[in-house]
C-alpha cells in the first residue's frame, strides 16, 4: 500500500475581486502518494496553479486543512511555512528564477545552505545532481545569462532537489521551452521519478502529461476525475521504442479519451 505524503480535506480558496467573491478551489479532498508522478490538468482558469501553491504551502487556503506527512501545514504562519518549504518541498516553475549575479553552482549552494550548514555535504550533493542532469563543470561556473534555457531549467531542478524534498512541485516546467529542450526536461523529471522522487506537475501539454502515472483533471475548482496510466516506460533518452513505442501509443490514447470525457 502506498504511503500518503500529503492529504487535503475540504480544501477551498476564494479571492475577492471587484467586490465579488470568486471561489477558485471548492472543497477538495485529495491524497498524494510517495513515489507518484501526479499531473494536474484542466482548462485555463480551472485553479491548477492555485491548487499547486496551496498544496506546497506557497499559499494558504481559505478553508480546509492540508496535512503534509504528520504536520498540518495549513495552520502555520508565513514564517513557519517558509522554513517548512525549504526543508520539505522543491519547486520548478515555467520562468526560471536563478539569480543572475551568482554562478549556477552558487545558486544551488545558496539554496542548500538555507537548510544545512554542512557546506561539503551540500557541494557533494550538488555535484551528484549536476551529473544526473548532464550539466558540466564548466557550465556550473557560468552565470544564468550565459547558459541555454534548457540548461537553466535543469539547473533549477538541481536547486529544487538539493535539500532532498519529499515532493517536487513543477508548474508548467516545459511551457517556455522549445520541443527538444522541453523533452530534455521531461526526461530529467522522469529519471528522478524512477529513482523515487515524488512529483506533482501542472501542465497543459499532453506530451508532458503522459509522463505521469496519475492524472487529475480540475474544472471550476473541483477535481472532476482522474486517470491512472501506470509508470512511464521509455528508453534512456525518453523516446520509447519497440514495446515501449506501443505502450506510449496506448498511454496517449487512454489520456486522450480521458481528456475528451472531461471536456478538454
Amino acid at each position: 500500500m502506498k504511503k500518503i505524503l500529503l492529504k487535503t480535506e475540504n480544501l477551498s480558496k476564494s479571492f475577492s475581486s471587484g467586490g465579488n467573491l470568486q471561489h477558485v478551489l471548492k472543497n477538495i479532498d485529495l491524497e498524494l502518494y510517495q513515489g507518484d508522478f501526479t499531473v494536474i490538468m484542466g482548462a485555463s482558469g480551472a485553479g491548477k496553479s492555485t491548487l499547486l501553491y496551496a498544496l506546497s504551502g506557497m499559499d494558504t487556503p481559505t478553508l480546509g486543512t492540508i496535512t503534509f506527512g504528520e504536520k498540518v501545514i495549513s495552520n502555520l504562519n508565513q514564517d513557519e511555512l517558509a522554513v517548512f518549504r525549504r526543508a520539505h518541498c522543491g519547486f520548478v516553475f515555467q520562468q526560471i528564477y536563478l539569480i543572475d549575479g551568482m554562478s549556477v553552482m552558487d545558486n544551488v549552494m545558496s539554496a542548500g545552505l538555507l537548510v544545512s550548514k554542512d557546506k561539503k555535504a551540500i557541494y557533494a550533493k550538488a555535484k551528484e545532481l549536476f551529473a544526473a542532469v548532464d550539466i558540466s563543470e564548466e557550465t556550473q561556473k557560468k552565470f544564468p545569462s550565459q547558459i541555454s534555457g534548457g540548461e537553466a531549467q535543469r539547473a533549477g531542478m538541481v536547486r529544487a532537489l538539493i535539500n532532498s524534498p519529499e515532493i517536487l512541485f513543477a508548474d508548467e516546467p516545459t511551457g517556455a521551452l522549445n520541443s527538444k529542450t522541453g523533452l530534455d526536461v521531461l526526461n530529467t523529471l522522469t529519471r528522478f521519478n524512477e529513482m523515487g522522487q515524488s512529483i506533482v506537475m501542472v501542465t497543459h501539454d499532453m506530451r508532458s502529461a503522459r509522463r505521469g502515472n496519475r492524472i487529475l483533471y480540475l474544472k471550476d475548482g473541483v477535481i472532476l476525475g482522474e486517470c491512472n496510466l501506470g509508470k512511464y516506460r521509455g528508453t534512456n533518452d525518453g523516446m520509447p521504442s519497440g514495446n515501449g513505442l506501443a505502450e506510449d501509443a496506448d498511454r496517449q490514447e487512454k489520456l486522450a479519451a480521458f481528456l475528451a470525457e472531461m471536456g478538454w
